[in-house]
């Protein structure tokens, strides 16, 4: 398995990830026929990129039948804190607020979004 804290992800294999993150385990055909809806993209490219990801660790391969079946080995929340924390200590100096305030700025939030926000504000207020 990746080790988690180094991960560096290519677009293209976070692409992939969440396509398994989100389908389960998947043939090549069923990933490259799910990343076609959004782009032009050849079967041969994402079997290759796939093969890489096997090497590197981010995915396994499962060769007991003819058609192999690949898994996501890295987990998605851990991922994704990973990429956050990234993005907050290279783009925001180190600043979630200014992370926050610079997304609910660039995309509206639904109020339901802006409902869940501000419970999870007044659980860390609860917290401290």
């Amino acid at each position: 398995m990746a080790d988690e804290k180094s991960i560096k992800l290519t677009e293209s294999e976070l692409e992939i990830l969440r396509v398994l993150w989100q389908q389960g385990a998947s043939t090549v055909r069923q990933v490259h026929d799910e990343l076609a809806k959004a782009k032009d993209v050849g079967y041969t490219t994402t079997l290759k990129l796939m093969q890489i990801m096997h090497e590197k660790g981010l995915v396994s391969r499962d060769t007991s039948s003819k058609t192999h079946v690949y898994r996501a080995e890295v987990d998605q929340q851990q991922t994704r804190q990973q990429m956050v924390s990234k993005l907050i200590d290279h783009m925001f100096a180190g600043s979630a607020s200014h992370l926050v305030m610079q997304a609910l700025g660039n995309h509206s939030a639904s109020k339901d979004e802006i409902e869940a926000i501000k419970r999870y504000l007044d659980e860390l207020e609860d917290k401290k």
